[in-house]
């Protein structure tokens, strides 16, 4: 049961994600957008959507907790941290993010990310 409220988590997060992409798409066409300006308005505009999702992740939070069957001060405490951090994740730039900031490409943009989501995970 507990695997079932998750998976219908995981996809209502992903229904909002391949919505948010569809309604950029939708705003893009409408301001008549093109080019490299049509691409840096979908790459904002799928970022604030993704921004928004750590409100899924609260709810995914909870379905964590209940799944591990916890209750009372443990159960605040497990929030608080996943909740925490869920938000570090969304608030921090991804290393594809950085890497296009750079205007990396090929091999190199490929190195870059690759040290760097090695870094992330040391660093978690």
């Amino acid at each position: 049961m507990h695997k079932l409220i998750i998976a219908a988590l995981v996809a209502l997060f992903s229904a909002n994600v391949a919505f948010a992409e569809a309604s950029c798409d939708a705003m893009a066409a409408e301001k008549k957008l093109a080019g490299a300006a049509k691409n840096s308005y979908l790459k904002k505009c799928e970022a604030d959507a993704k921004a928004a999702a750590p409100a899924v992740e609260a709810s995914s939070c909870e379905a964590k907790a209940a799944e591990k069957k916890l209750a009372g001060a443990a159960k605040n405490s497990f929030l608080k941290k996943c909740e925490g951090d869920a938000k570090a994740a969304a608030s921090a730039p991804s290393c594809e993010a950085k890497a296009a900031e750079k205007k990396l490409a090929g091999a190199a943009k490929n190195s870059f990310v690759k040290k760097c989501e090695t870094e992330a995970k040391a660093a978690k």
